[in-house]
């Protein structure tokens, strides 16, 4: 590290944080500040608020090699989420490892069109979200829609276990099912919202990713084929079969996807009702319902 190991009994928290940014900034990390401070909190067990007090405190030999860590894989480009096992999705706290796709904020635009296209949100509905991982599509739109119940599928046993561990240390535990599965194979019954946010990434892309995306995300929940639509292709052929007469899809999408995927909903008897942009005005979520 950057300071003198047997300085370390004295160091204060700022000093810390500091050296941590500086590192972090001679990487070309962009988030350098944040990913720095989020890091810090970590180690120092803090709340953002607590920071504040804790930043004019000594850190113990042990935090302050802990940080040294931390610093050195995200300078690695390792994602902030995986190396603290966490990240925040709509306002709650997600477990989150090597197996399952960090939550982006870009997602929340899918979780926002959901909820207007609700006439009521005291309704009972059936939600099925499909390639769940961390399960936070589904626990997000179930915390807003308290008589709701979900199923969530997923291919990767172990990133159901972190789906499961996220429905009990939210609460929603009692509202939730989770099955393994290869996206609508082996789901029977009706649902009146199915989410998705499937692997659209185009194989000979996924080199091309930042390297947080494409060293440390989990393969199979970026590659969507060769033309970035196999897992598409797949869902849609079995949903209209699943989903209820008055229901809806909501399908997260990859940059300029937009017509093709209508084109192929629309060749499985759904048609478009809209489109939601994300925070940088691309086209991020796009629903699907029955052709009248």
């Amino acid at each position: 590290m950057g300071m003198h190991a047997n300085k370390a009994n004295s160091i204060l928290a700022k000093e810390a944080l500091r050296w941590a940014v500086l590192r972090l900034q001679q990487e070309k990390i962009e988030s350098a500040s944040l990913d720095g401070r989020i890091l810090l909190e970590y180690v120092l067990g803090v709340s953002r608020e607590q920071l504040l007090f804790a930043l004019d405190q000594p850190m113990s030999a042990e935090q302050y090699a802990r940080l040294g860590i931390l610093v050195e894989k995200r300078s690695q480009r390792q994602p902030v989420a995986q190396l603290i096992g966490r990240r925040e999705f709509w306002g709650m706290n997600f477990l989150v490892n090597e197996y399952t796709l960090d939550p982006r904020p870009d997602s929340e635009a899918l979780i926002e069109y959901v909820l207007e296209r609700v006439n009521s949100r005291a309704d009972v509905f059936k939600i099925l979200d499909l390639g769940t991982g961390t399960g936070c599509l589904l626990l997000s739109i179930l915390s807003e829609l308290p008589s709701a119940k979900g199923v969530g599928v997923d291919y990767c046993e172990n990133a159901l276990q972190v789906a499961k561990e996220n429905s009990m240390a939210l609460g929603l535990a009692g509202r939730t099912q989770f099955m393994c599965g290869d996206w609508c194979e082996k789901v029977d019954g009706e649902f009146d919202i199915i989410l998705s946010n499937p692997p659209y990434i185009p194989t000979q892309t996924i080199p091309t990713l930042d390297p947080e995306v494409s060293q440390f995300e989990p393969k199979l929940a970026l590659d969507g084929g060769e033309d970035g639509f196999s897992c598409y292709r797949k869902i849609m052929k079995k949903l209209p079969k699943i989903m209820a007469k008055n229901g809806f899809v909501a399908f997260e999408l990859g940059i300029g996807q937009q017509k093709e995927l209508t084109a192929l909903a629309e060749e499985n008897g759904l048609e478009s009702v809209g489109v939601r942009n994300d925070l940088s005005g691309i086209a991020r979520c796009i629903i699907f319902q029955h052709k009248n």
